[in-house]
This record gives structure tokens, C-alpha cells and sequence, in this order.
């Protein structure tokens, strides 16, 4: 069955950086794109960034623009979220999500992120 479990999360002043990563199973990896969501407190999830089969292709939403980098390791089933310059409003539960199959989509567990001095 599809797995996803998000690691990297933690407390970290405003300025600082975390590295997030989603280590996949149960899918062909490789084969789809690969998509991390977030939610703050009392917000709706967003999507955050994404990025295609073999990484050729990126989105960012534009509150990350120019701080944070998704990248995949199709080697390793893995897809990361690099965050760098990170401020208080981009505290919240960090998802990983594909969609192998039509109506279908996956989610894992999330992992907390809190920016704060």
C-alpha cells in the first residue's frame, strides 16, 4: 500500500532553515509528481511547492518563491522540501501528497514546523 512519512520538522528561529523529507513506498516513484502541502492553525491546507516525475519541472506558491526548493531522489523514493529564511507565518503541519492513480491520493502524517524567536 502507499506510504508517505514526512520527517525534518522542529522549532527554528525566524531566519533559519529546516530541511523537510518524505520517504515513499507502495508506488512507482518515479513514475509521478510529487507535491507538498501545508496548514497553519485554523487556515486551509496550501500547497507549498511541486515537482515532476524526474524533477525537471518546479511550482512554487509565491509566499516561497526564492526560499524554499523541492527536490526528489528517485533513487531513494524520496522527495524534500528545503526551507531556507524562514519566517513565523510559514509555522504549520507540512504534508507530503501524490496521486497515483486517477481518484485517488495519498497523504502522510505531516510533520510540525514552528518558526518562533
Amino acid at each position: 500500500q502507499v506510504q508517505l512519512v514526512e520527517s525534518g520538522g522542529g522549532l527554528v528561529q525566524p531566519g533559519g532553515s529546516l530541511r523537510l523529507s518524505c520517504a515513499a513506498s507502495g508506488f512507482r516513484f518515479s513514475s509521478y509528481r510529487m507535491k507538498w502541502f501545508r496548514q497553519a492553525p485554523g487556515k486551509e491546507r496550501e500547497l507549498v511547492a511541486d515537482i515532476s516525475p524526474y524533477g525537471s519541472s518546479t511550482n512554487y506558491a509565491d509566499s516561497v518563491k526564492g526560499r524554499f526548493t523541492i527536490s526528489r531522489d528517485n533513487d531513494k523514493n524520496t522527495v524534500y522540501l528545503q526551507m531556507n529564511s524562514l519566517k513565523p507565518e510559514d509555522t504549520g503541519v507540512y504534508y507530503c501528497y501524490v496521486a497515483p492513480g486517477i481518484g485517488s491520493g495519498f497523504w502522510g502524517q505531516g510533520t510540525q514546523v514552528t518558526v518562533s524567536s
